[in-house]
């Protein structure tokens, strides 16, 4: 099975397995001066931002942008993705840039359908209580090849029976189903 992929342009990173155990490519930002960005902030505004150029060091003047706590954003990644037909690309976030940045996918995952042939935007949330700086080519998420079952969903007239011996309803897999047998007192030593 292969991905394949399509760049915007020349400055764009290309995916890639990091280890030879990889299940998933890292995806990286793909951030050009001048442009703008998808902001959605916490009381549902649709806004934009723009990216910044900035210089440290001896470094070469890069691009980053500035999502502030609260705000979600639609990364640009600069790919076009060619799923493969029967398939579809998963996106979940980086672990690392969860923990030491506090961005999350608000939906949980992306799911990217194999008609779906336009940039490849990775949605990121800043659950952290600082502003957070994504540069450019920075690994923003991980994308993973899905095989899609094929099924079809049909309305039924009859309940549901319970199938095995799971009790309760939502949230009730967390209630511990072993009953007490009896009370014993511990002594010390």
């Amino acid at each position: 099975m292969q991905l394949k992929y399509y760049k915007m342009n020349g400055g764009v990173q290309e995916p890639h397995l990091a280890t030879e155990g990889a299940a998933c490519f890292d995806i990286h930002a793909h951030l050009k001066k001048g442009d703008s960005v998808t902001v959605y902030e916490m009381d549902n505004t649709k806004s934009t931002i723009k990216t910044e150029g900035y210089k440290e060091k001896e470094r070469k003047e890069d691009v980053r942008i500035r999502i502030r706590p609260g705000d979600r954003v639609l990364v640009p990644t600069g790919l076009i993705l060619d799923i493969p037909e029967g398939h579809s690309v998963r996106l979940h976030t980086r672990s690392s840039i969860s923990l030491k940045k506090g961005l999350i996918m608000p939906n949980g995952e992306g799911i990217i359908d194999s008609d779906y042939y336009h940039q490849t935007f990775v949605m990121l949330y800043n659950a952290s209580a600082d502003e957070v700086l994504i540069e450019n080519g920075e690994r923003i998420a991980q994308g993973e090849l899905v095989k899609t079952l094929s099924y079809s969903i049909e309305e039924t007239k009859d309940v549901p029976e319970q199938k095995t011996d799971r009790v309760g309803g939502f949230g009730s897999t967390g209630i511990s189903r072993i009953k007490p047998v009896g009370t014993r007192t511990l002594s010390p030593g």
